[in-house]
């Protein structure tokens, strides 16, 4: 069985949780833990060298995608964003990069940063639709993101709404980040008809209550790399005002 394959049975039933490295060394590490797939963080690599969530160029994303494949041995999802659509060959040619890069599935978001807004329906389904048909060419498995909760636009039915229409565009997966109520995930569990993603934040049910619910899939997004260098600045700053090294014991 491909990683590709084994990554879309995961998806079957049950529910694991898929956290999200940000480099080798973290990819290593959540491996040997004993998790069965991971996920890049597009926010968490950008400031592992230095640039802003969104500031990933695809060269860039492809590289570090083929990076922890490279040492890892479980399926690697990837966030992609929008999966390019203004670089060079568009949706169709990222799709196909990472997955010579050695990736097992792929994102993609309905936000666009260029003009600040979640786009059109309409307009995410069909790119959700390019999507699917160029990662079924491959096998990858693609899961499309709504974004509403993340962007300010707290909207529960628009929001199922917009994952049943990229679902039916052809999405596998479906991620609406940002949801952390029970009865509201529940909701859209029971709608969606498909398998659904969530993101582990503060405030969200623990894992054994989103399991009971139906989550097929749980996502840390950049909150471990967000700990990760929380902690490097913690020490770092004891360092420069004290002069001691009491983080060390933490």
């Amino acid at each position: 069985m491909s990683l590709s394959e084994s990554f879309r049975s995961l998806h079957a039933s049950g529910t694991f949780t898929m956290p999200n490295p940000w480099d080798k060394g973290s990819a290593v590490m959540l491996e040997s833990l004993g998790f069965l797939a991971l996920a890049t963080t597009s926010a968490g690599r950008a400031m592992a060298i230095g640039k802003a969530d969104q500031e990933l160029t695809r060269d860039e994303l492809v590289a570090h995608v083929a990076d922890l494949t490279s040492v890892l041995g479980i399926p690697l999802s990837v966030d992609s964003e929008r999966l390019y659509p203004d670089n060079p060959g568009g949706i169709a040619a990222t799709v196909q990069l990472l997955a010579e890069a050695g990736a097992a599935g792929c994102s993609i978001e309905d936000y666009n940063p260029a003009s600040g807004q979640i786009e059109p329906v309409e307009t995410a389904a069909n790119a959700v639709a390019a999507a699917a048909e160029a990662c079924a060419k491959v096998g990858l498995v693609l899961t499309a993101r709504a974004e509403n909760y993340l962007y300010g636009v707290p909207d529960l039915e628009n929001t199922i709404s917009r994952l049943i229409a990229y679902r039916d565009a052809g999405a596998e997966v479906l991620y609406a980040p940002g949801l952390t109520d029970s009865t509201d995930i529940a909701k859209v569990v029971s709608q969606v008809g498909a398998p659904l993603n969530v993101l582990t934040l503060p405030g969200t049910p623990p894992i054994p209550e989103l399991a009971e619910i139906g989550v097929r899939r749980l996502s840390t997004g950049s909150m471990l790399s967000n700990a990760a260098y929380g902690m490097l600045r913690t020490g770092a700053k004891e360092l420069i005002e004290t002069g001691t090294s009491n983080y060390a014991t933490r």
